[in-house]
């Protein structure tokens, strides 16, 4: 019997693909890399009894990166990066996803590739079919081994359909994500790393860890800047308004609107009250009734969804978007990602509306819409790609809470909105004279709500009194004044106004547009205001600034925009995916040239708005080179800054550095710090010039020195170490936060809490000879927690049964520095056999 291997892109995605296919019958092993599962049942394909195997990846199996040396900030030059080599690695190299997909490869004769309908799906069908195009029995490029399905939704119906209607994969949309992301890569290294590095060690201040550019991310910035520069040069004008009150026979009083609307000069505002002060009668002189129309949506696509997830439910557009593609795997939605708005000729309405009739939130108006026939909906825009964004099956708010429901309660409602009748209402607009000046009323009635019954929050609202008058009748007139009015500022963008921006001006996709705009707000160069506005920080502010002064074209959206167009050429095959590639890289490699030759003229906006690394920090220890005090600067990213000698030391982020007991570095002299990620986390002693500069060539950047191999140090691990991590190649050392000792690894986030209450815990000479260094403890005599009420013992930790009930092993709580990593020379005779297999198992492995 053949083997047919499906590839979903997400686990969920597979689990639910493969019940749906095998009619609920699949068996479902665990996937050798722990992550992926494996569903296989039998059934038939090409009119022959197949057996299929559905398993996933989780995402893209490669990313692209630059080759190992281009990688290291401090020797390579960023303009090498626009033309040196590059190279697809693994995503994840924990999950082993390329070594799964080939071990489920071996001997299949079909390949069935269920990826996500856009272009990143076509881009990981390719990164699929080269994992195991030297396992499949057949050529994994041949139409006649692999096939492509295509579906917008997760049900039956969809699902089996796309199964007998199996395409070919698209290899031009592919290269054309293969295009994009070598020209992110290129483009935003080649900036990040230059203006990174030349700001960082000239300002102390800058609070951000990464000062990024990206050809998205930037001129989505620069939206942001604009509306703040145009609030700063704001001066408002002052204005008056002439405004009278009529009276109806019944004493109802109406605000009449001058139709001059204002006046700036206030003279001339005076003459027209002047004029019409003596006059106590409004007279009717026109009535005019018009029936408007206020209209329902169009279908819903992505970049709606996300506008109304950020102006209306407080959700900003990335997170929308992950609540909808849960929704999405999960069945209750059509495919999130979607420029359309349009439904197809094909698509059952009438059959999607009547799964929603037994709702209690919206079933009497679906009932309603059943009984009375639909409205045929409004044609919008047909992009061909997936139809407009869908509720696929019903739910409840039970069944569905927080997020997930208000996103669901929206995509329905929506759906429901754009089969109903338009909202129509009355417009009733009375104009009077009042002396030689005209004036107006206008009031609204409701004529039919419409969608508004189901779009509750664009209701009507309360009908507008509207006095039944006729022309040349007479109403009292009083109050005739002038009010002193100011213009106003713009306010700053909201998200959805920059969505709106993002998609006028084509920057970004509509996958990619929430990630630029979290991108933003994570590089410290915008904050998130109420009503979710978008307001620069100092830094974005000056960012874009100098971007304007050196090169405009760098943060205009222009630049991206016609990038974009040249990638959907790409796409649909009428660009050369190398021409293209080979002219845009081109492009920004002189911009970038020019940049560097200009920087000057940034940094003179950055002397303005932040404080140099002289000015910055506080004195924290001694430098090794002069003995002078260097300065601690907290801010983003944490370093240390000697300005005697001008040099800046990188230290580990997201925690607390200080003094460790005033010792020091045996090969530098300079004082050793202690870093902490706080009292449930891990910590460990380091030297800044060696954690900058490796003494040893085992070691690399970013070492402290529990991962230092100096022989006789008794702060390195050769002296701290007491075992091989059961988890990672790396070594269980001591942690230096006493009273609460603790064992951690110096390469994952595995602590083991030991000896509460010691007074003193030290790491021996001599081993055990299960391969670990024998520990030696020390209790006060009213504390001790060690038998026969002993006060000092010395054993090894893993084989001394009365050691054991006083370890506790557990994971770092705050996150782990970017140092402490690499394999040890201590702890080579690692504590384990063998790898156990599940989380309980190794840690009952600690203990045994």
């Amino acid at each position: 019997m053949k083997t047919a291997l499906m590839v979903a892109e997400k686990p969920s995605l597979a689990q639910n693909l493969a019940n749906i296919l095998s009619n609920g019958k699949c068996n479902t092993n665990k996937g050798s890399n722990s992550a992926c599962a494996v569903h296989e049942w039998s059934g038939t394909f090409k009119n022959e009894p197949v057996k299929f195997k559905m398993t996933s990846v989780c995402g893209h199996v490669m990313s692209l990166d630059f080759t190992g040396k281009y990688n290291n900030w401090d020797k390579v030059d960023p303009v090498e990066l626009f033309i040196c080599p590059t190279e697809k690695k693994e995503a994840m190299p924990r999950l082993r996803i390329p070594a799964f997909l080939a071990q489920e490869a071996r001997g299949c004769d079909y390949l069935i590739l269920w990826l996500d309908c856009d272009k990143e799906g076509e881009n990981i069908c390719f990164e699929v079919m080269s994992c195991v195009q030297n396992y499949m029995k057949g050529d994994v490029y041949s139409p006649a081994v692999t096939f492509r399905a295509r579906f917008s939704a997760i049900t039956d119906k969809d699902i089996k359909s796309a199964m007998m209607n199996l395409v070919r994969p698209n290899e031009n949309e592919s290269r054309s994500v293969d295009a994009r992301q070598e020209l992110d890569l290129r483009i935003g290294c080649a900036f990040t790393r230059f203006q990174t590095k030349y700001f960082q060690g000239r300002y102390g201040d800058l609070d951000a860890s990464l000062i990024s550019y990206g050809p998205c991310q930037t001129p989505t910035l620069g939206f942001c800047v604009q509306r703040h520069d145009d609030i700063q040069t704001f001066k408002p004008e002052t204005y008056w308004v002439l405004r009278v009150t009529a009276s109806t026979s019944e004493g109802r009083e109406l605000p009449l609107e001058w139709k001059r609307v204002r006046s700036f000069e206030k003279d001339i505002a005076n003459m027209f009250l002047v004029g019409i002060k003596e006059f106590k009668e409004a007279t009717v002189v026109n009535i005019q009734a018009k029936e408007k129309i206020k209209s329902r949506p169009t279908a819903l696509n992505t970049v709606e969804l996300m506008r109304v997830a950020s102006a209306g439910l407080g959700m900003g557009p990335h997170h929308a978007m992950q609540i909808a593609e849960r929704l999405y795997i999960q069945g209750y939605i059509s495919y999130p990602r979607t420029e359309t708005t349009s439904y197809g000729e094909n698509f059952d309405l009438i059959g999607s509306l009547r799964l929603q009739q037994n709702s209690n939130k919206w079933g009497s108006e679906v009932r309603a819409l059943l009984a009375n026939g639909i409205n045929k909906p409004k044609k919008g825009h047909d992009a061909g790609d997936h139809p407009p964004i869908t509720p696929m099956k019903p739910a409840s708010e039970s069944e569905l809470e927080g997020d997930m429901w208000r996103i669901y309660d929206y995509i329905t409602r929506h759906f429901i909105a754009t089969l109903s009748k338009d909202c129509r209402y009355l417009s009733t607009t009375l104009t009077f004279s009042v002396g030689s000046e005209t004036f107006y009323y206008t009031g609204n009635t409701l004529v039919d709500a419409g969608y508004t019954e189901i779009m509750h929050w664009q209701a009507f609202g309360k009908d507008e009194f509207v006095p039944v008058l006729k022309v040349e009748e007479v109403l009292r007139a009083h109050d005739h004044r002038l009010v002193e009015c100011q213009t106003s500022p713009p306010d700053y963008l909201t998200e959805s106004e920059v969505i709106t921006l993002m998609e006028k001006h084509g920057i970004g996709t509509d996958a990619s547009i929430p990630v630029h705009i979290n991108n933003i707000c994570q590089r410290n160069y915008v904050s998130v205001g109420s009503g979710r506005r978008l307001v620069p920080t100092s830094l974005g502010v000056v960012l874009v600034h100098g971007y304007q002064k050196i090169d405009p074209e760098l943060v205009l959206p222009t630049m991206r925009s016609a990038v974009e167009e040249q990638l959907n050429l790409i796409a649909i095959g009428r660009a050369d995916f190398h021409a293209v590639l080979t002219h845009t890289t081109e492009i920004f490699r002189r911009k970038f040239q020019y940049f560097v030759r200009s920087i000057e003229a940034m940094d003179q906006l950055f002397e303005v708005s932040f404080s140099s690394l002289k000015t910055s920090g506080k004195a924290l220890s001694r430098c090794g080179k002069c003995r002078r005090y260097m300065r601690y600067i907290q801010a983003k990213p944490a370093r240390l800054h000697c300005s005697h000698c001008d040099d800046t030391y990188t230290l580990p982020q997201h925690g607390t550095v200080r003094i460790y007991r005033e010792l020091k570095c045996p090969l530098d002299d300079f004082e050793l710090l202690s870093w902490s990620s706080g009292s449930k986390g891990k910590s460990f002693p380091l030297c800044p010039y060696c954690y900058n500069h490796p003494p040893f060539r085992d070691m690399k950047k970013g070492f402290g020195c529990n991962s230092c191999t100096h022989p006789t140090c008794p702060y390195g691990v050769n002296s701290t170490g007491v075992s091989g991590c059961v988890e990672c190649d790396g070594v269980l050392v001591l942690d230096p936060s006493a009273p609460k000792w603790k064992l951690a690894c110096n390469r994952c986030d595995v602590i083991i809490n030991i000896f509460e209450d010691a007074s003193r815990v030290s790491v021996c000479e001599s081993s055990c000879a299960c391969g670990a260094q024998l520990v030696c403890v020390e209790y006060r005599a009213e504390r001790t927690r060690l038998p026969a009420a002993l006060t000092e013992m010395t054993a090894c930790l893993y084989c001394e049964p009365a050691f054991s009930a006083l370890v506790e092993k557990h994971r770092a709580v705050a996150p782990r520095s970017g140092g402490s990593r690499g394999r040890s020379a201590r702890g080579r005779g690692k504590h384990r056999n063998k790898q156990p297999k599940d989380k309980m198992a190794q840690l009952a492995a600690y203990f045994v």
